[in-house]
């Protein structure tokens, strides 16, 4: 039984951005409801053969797999593919037609073919085969067009506040409930800077942003895994080897950081996006050989350093992401135990309060660049694995994959809609949330001052002179740290 889908859209939006976007065929994940993930197969650029494994969503929440293969591009003018399913086949194509200069009209064709299906089960399946091309048409055209600069809606307001609600969200509800899932924004000739790009949510992220073009600085703990992780890039994206640099650093470990990020400075002096991504729960409390607790060293400190010592690269465009987590709802500042002298001692709660630390100091960091702050969700990660494994088997089920967990970081790295929103807020699933809901989570103005205070302290030494910017004089900062590391005094 042959069955077509014939459906056409006109976007605002160049013929060059629509044919780059829909050329790799795994992005149909992003546009298509019909549509739960999809994946490309073949390793390296996209090239006629080329290999991607879908997974279709079913009533009742089933899920059925469709392999197709790329049998056409002729550039900027067509796809075509073929899909092969448990008992059917698609054959998809896709013309490209330029209307002006920025308006573009693409044609969608999907022929398919049921095996075996009588004709009154195709007469119900019609109208719902009708149905999902007219959606995917709708859900491409909304991928291709720029929306309006987003702002905080009110029913996120009040789901903040009861917090029930918005901790249902976390997981791979909230992603899938999102209108909005695309990443069709070039990045051709921008430079990115990521780190913790090795595994979980910093590999996904890296690897939407290569696909989109952009040229990426991966700083990590780990040479080995950095030249894996450099090569699964490759293979995602297809992008070239010069395209990729590497940068190892200990974050843990102050003067490394500084260093990397002078040499990282000296050789990109153009840096477009900092994502500071790199983070670890410790179960057990752990001191660095500079003297401070691995939490507030990996998941406060270090981030701001880096971004410090960046700064000469990063201008008044540039955007700088810091990743943080909805476990600091939980907490807020810790001034007089920054670094959790006082037992017991529990990880969470120093990831936590670390990641609240980062996300008040956000808003004060001295660069010229639009700082932003995210929270992922929960996603199922390698760290989440290993740092609560409780937690990760109980709501396995309930988890993001990694690819939802780093959608906001991508979209706040490419979206072009929010070249002028210079505002640091916490943004989770592509909106703007409150950060604070709790009592004694939100910090005051003489609060946030005590932290400015502790970090230029713990940061000092780790600056040059012409880093220092607005940090404190050697007098005010030669204090002996390591003689208070309980906190501010």
């Amino acid at each position: 039984m042959l069955h077509t889908l014939d459906e056409r859209i006109t976007v605002k939006r160049k013929l060059a951005d629509c044919f780059a976007y829909l050329r790799d065929f795994s992005t149909i994940e992003q546009w298509d409801p019909s549509v739960f993930s999809a994946r490309k197969l073949t390793a390296g650029p996209i090239a006629i053969g080329c290999q991607y494994q879908l997974e279709l969503k079913m009533p009742g929440g089933q899920q059925i797999a469709m392999h197709y293969t790329q049998l056409a591009i002729k550039e900027q003018e067509l796809l075509v593919l073929e899909g092969r399913g448990a008992n059917f086949t698609a054959l998809d194509t896709l013309h490209f037609k330029a209307i002006t200069a920025d308006t573009t009209e693409i044609h969608y064709r999907a022929e398919l073919n049921f095996q075996g299906l009588s004709s009154p089960a195709y007469s119900l399946l019609k109208p719902i085969l009708n149905r999902i091309g007219k959606n995917a048409a709708r859900g491409l055209k909304q991928a291709l067009e720029i929306p309006d600069t987003p702002k905080q809606r009110f029913k996120d307001r009040i789901s903040d506040h009861l917090l029930l609600p918005a901790a249902l969200n976390f997981g791979r509800r909230g992603y899938l409930r999102q209108a909005r899932k695309s990443h069709a924004n070039r990045l051709d000739g921008k430079v990115i800077a990521i780190t913790g790009p090795t595994a979980g949510l910093g590999l996904s992220a890296a690897s939407e942003l290569s696909r989109l073009g952009a040229t990426l600085i991966l700083i990590g703990r780990d040479n080995s895994r950095l030249i894996q992780s450099a090569k699964q890039i490759m293979d995602f994206s297809g992008c070239r080897k010069n395209q990729l640099s590497r940068y190892e650093t200990d974050f843990s470990d102050l003067n490394d950081t500084a260093n990397i990020g002078r040499q990282i400075s000296a050789e990109h002096p153009c840096i477009d996006v900092l994502i500071n991504n790199a983070g670890a729960l410790f179960n057990e409390r752990e001191v660095s050989n500079e003297g401070f607790e691995r939490s507030i060293a990996v998941n406060f400190l270090a981030p701001i350093l880096l971004t410090k010592v960046l700064s000469p690269s990063l201008h008044k465009d540039s955007r700088v992401i810091n990743v943080v987590s909805g476990g600091l709802y939980t907490q807020g500042l810790a001034l007089e135990d920054m670094q959790f002298c006082k037992p017991p001692y529990n990880g969470s709660k120093a990831y936590a309060r670390a990641k609240r630390a980062l996300l008040t100091m956000s808003e004060h960091t001295e660069t010229a660049a639009i700082v932003h702050n995210m929270h992922p969700g929960w996603a199922a990660t390698p760290g989440l694995a290993k740092s609560l494994p409780a937690f990760n088997k109980a709501l396995s089920p309930l988890l993001r994959d990694s690819r939802m967990g780093a959608d906001t970081m991508v979209w706040l790295a490419s979206a072009p809609e929010l070249a002028n929103y210079r505002q640091t807020k916490l943004w989770f699933d592509r909106h703007v949330h409150t950060d604070a809901v709790l009592p004694g989570t939100r910090s005051t103005k003489s609060d946030i001052e005590k932290l400015r205070q502790w970090s230029n302290d713990a940061l000092f030494k780790y600056l040059k002179p012409k880093e220092h910017g607005q940090f404190p004089t050697q007098e005010s900062a030669d204090f002996q740290f390591l003689s208070r590391v309980k906190g501010v005094n």
